[in-house]
C-alpha cells in the first residue's frame, strides 16, 4: 500500500500507519476516550459508517479511517451514522441516559400499564439490556417505577375526585384490588382518611428536650410516623400538621412517653440500640435506602455512593441523597451516618452541628 494521502472535502484520510499513530485522533478512537466526543467523528470507508470516537464497536484498521470535524460533513461526503453509538454525536453513555429519562417521562405520562418490551421497543433498547440500564440509573425497576407513578397519581387525585374508585382508574390502577393491596403502603392510611387529608386518623405525638434540642416525635396506628429535630418547638408542630393535615393530633399517655424516653436515650447512648415499630412511607426507592441506613452499625458510616452500590444503582448517587433529605425518622433511620466519599460531613435536614454530634457519640460508643 502506498503511504499517499487522500484528500476528501472537509476531512482528512490517513493511510499511513506512522503517521496515524502519531494523530491524537488516532489515539482517542483506539482508547474510546468520550472526552473526544463532540470535537470530531471517525468514518470507516469500508463499512460507509461514521461513529463517536468513544464507540465501542470494533476498532478498524488505521488505514481506512477518515476524520471530519463534524457529523454533518460525515453525512455529506456519503457516510451513514452509526446505530450503536448514536450517528457518533454523544456518548454511549450519554445515549443510555437520555433512553432513561425518555422512558421515565413516558411512564410518569402515561396512565396505562406499559409493558417491559413496550418500554424498551419505544426507546430502541433490547428489553434485557434496557432493564439493566433503567435500574442502574434510577435505583428501581420499570415496573417498580411505573407503581411509584400510579401511587403519586393517586395520591394527587384522591381530594378531588368525586369516588375513591374514580381516583384509582384515573391514576391507571387495572383494577381496585389491585390498587387496595398496597394501599396502606402507597397513603399510609385508609383511601378515604387519605382523601379527607387524615381525617378521622389519630396521630398522637410529644415535644421534648435533649441534647441536640427540641425533638418531636410522633406515633400513627402503624408505628412511629416522625421524629423532628430543631430549635423551635411550634415549627416542629408545624411541620407534623404540614403531614397529617386533617389528622387529630393527641398528646401522648404513659406508654407513648416510655417510647419517647427510648429515643431520647438512643440519641445520648447510640449503644442502646432502638427498636420500635416504625411507620415508614416513601417510594419504593426511598424505602430501599432507609433500610440500608439502617444497616449501617452505629459508630460507621457510609458514603452516598457506598449506598448506592448497596442496592444495587451504583449511579442514583444523587437520588441516595434526596432520600436522606426526605427522612423524616431521624436517629431510627441514621441518615446522619452517611458521609461524602472523602469522608467529610455534608448536609443534614436538621443541621450539619446535629449531625457532627450524633457521629461524634456513636464514635466514643
Amino acid at each position: 500500500m502506498s503511504g499517499k494521502t487522500e484528500i476528501l472535502p472537509r476531512s482528512v484520510t490517513i493511510n499511513n500507519d506512522s503517521i496515524q499513530s502519531e494523530d491524537p485522533r488516532w489515539l482517542a478512537v483506539i482508547n474510546c476516550d468520550a472526552s473526544a466526543d463532540g470535537k470530531f467523528v471517525y468514518a470507516v470507508k469500508t463499512t460507509g459508517i461514521y461513529c463517536a470516537p468513544s464507540c465501542p464497536s470494533r476498532q478498524p484498521k488505521a488505514e481506512n479511517i477518515v476524520y471530519f470535524d463534524s457529523a454533518e460533513d460525515a453525512e455529506q461526503a456519503g457516510f451513514r451514522p452509526c446505530k450503536r453509538c448514536r450517528q457518533g454525536l454523544i456518548s454511549l453513555a450519554q445515549f443510555h441516559a437520555q433512553r432513561v429519562a425518555q422512558a421515565c417521562r413516558l411512564l410518569e405520562a402515561s396512565t396505562d400499564v406499559l409493558t417491559l418490551d413496550q418500554l424498551a421497543g419505544t426507546v430502541g433498547i433490547s428489553a434485557y439490556h434496557f432493564h439493566r440500564l433503567f435500574k442502574a440509573h434510577t435505583g428501581v425497576t420499570p415496573k417498580e417505577y411505573q407503581q411509584a407513578q400510579r401511587a403519586r397519581r393517586v395520591r394527587e387525585k384522591l381530594p378531588d375526585t368525586a369516588t375513591v374508585t374514580e381516583a384509582i382508574h384515573a391514576a391507571g390502577y387495572p383494577s381496585d384490588g389491585r390498587f387496595y393491596e398496597a394501599s396502606a403502603a402507597t397513603l399510609g392510611m385508609t383511601p378515604q382518611a387519605f382523601r379527607s387529608g387524615g381525617r378521622d386518623v389519630r396521630v398522637w405525638f410529644a415535644i421534648a428536650e435533649s441534647s441536640l434540642g427540641a425533638i418531636l416525635i410522633a406515633e400513627s396506628q402503624r408505628g412511629i410516623c416522625a421524629i423532628l429535630l430543631g430549635d423551635d418547638p411550634a415549627a416542629l408542630i408545624i411541620e407534623l400538621q404540614n403531614r397529617f393535615p386533617q389528622a387529630e393530633l393527641l398528646g401522648g399517655d404513659p406508654d407513648f412517653e416510655q417510647r419517647i424516653a427510648s429515643v431520647i436515650g438512643f440519641i445520648e447512648a447510640p449503644q442502646l440500640g432502638l427498636d420500635l415499630p416504625l411507620d415508614i412511607r416513601g417510594t419504593a426507592f426511598q424505602q430501599r435506602v432507609w433500610q440500608a441506613l439502617r444497616e449501617i452499625p452505629v459508630g460507621s458510616t457510609a458514603s452516598y455512593a457506598d449506598i448506592a452500590r448497596k442496592i444495587g444503582a451504583p449511579k442514583s448517587v444523587r437520588a441516595v441523597a434526596g432520600a436522606c433529605a426526605a427522612n423524616v425518622l431521624a436517629v431510627a433511620i441514621p441518615c446522619h451516618r452517611v458521609v461524602k466519599t472523602d469522608g467529610h460531613i455534608s448536609g443534614y435536614r436538621w443541621g450539619v452541628e446535629r449531625k457532627r454530634s450524633l457521629l461524634a457519640r456513636e464514635e466514643k460508643s
